[in-house]
């Protein structure tokens, strides 16, 4: 009899959403709850972009507080992953630049807008037998965070188009052997399509 409602509880759910709305839905909630990584970004405006602008992405010399032995260029490096699906115009820095360099860079290469990243916080928790090996705490079991700032200015007139903030905090499920750059990607990926005004 369980068996028989199971079937026909699974049957009603069925009827009403799709089974690709299903798995967004467990998804999200999987991420939420903790189960899977998680980013939150908080953006400053709703400013929108057009899809052929020309960005320059550059990330700032500044060692996350926490985290300092993550690789210098790698929010920049993360943010070009994300970007470059949704805008066919878009160029990275090889190297960290200060905010004047990144500018004069993005306006001689004829760019639109410079997204200027910071990586400014990070939490590497231990997630390997062999890390806990090394730093023999227990309290440092668990999962990584990392908090990353974005300035979006107008090349053209130094306007301060966007700010965001985004958090990100690792999985119980998927905490093993991750570090807190591993976090980046999608939040970057999801603020370049929240640019274009796309949903997920």
């Amino acid at each position: 009899m369980r068996y028989l409602l199971l079937i026909l509880a699974f049957a009603a759910l069925a009827g009403c959403m799709k089974p690709s709305d299903l798995a967004d839905g467990a998804d999200h909630y999987l991420r939420d709850a903790g189960f899977l990584d998680h980013g939150q970004t908080r953006r400053a405006s709703n400013w929108r972009l057009q899809a052929d602008s020309f960005v320059y992405i550059a990330q700032g010399p500044f060692v996350p507080r926490g985290h300092p032995y993550a690789r210098p260029n790698v929010v920049a490096e993360e943010a070009f992953k994300g970007f470059i699906e949704y805008f066919p115009r878009v160029r990275r820095a090889d190297a960290p630049q200060g905010l004047d360099l990144a500018l004069q860079t993005a306006r001689s290469l004829g760019a639109d807008y410079l997204l200027y990243t910071r990586f400014a916080r990070g939490e590497d928790n231990i997630g390997t037998w062999e890390e806990l090996e090394d730093r023999e705490s227990l309290g440092d079991v668990g999962r990584d965070r990392s908090v990353v700032q974005v300035m979006l200015i107008e090349t053209s007139t130094f306007y301060l188009v966007d700010t965001a903030t985004i958090h990100n905090r690792g999985g119980f499920l998927t905490f093993y052997d991750a570090q807190p750059d591993d976090l980046l990607g999608p939040p970057l990926e999801e603020y370049a399509r929240s640019l274009l005004g796309l949903k997920r």
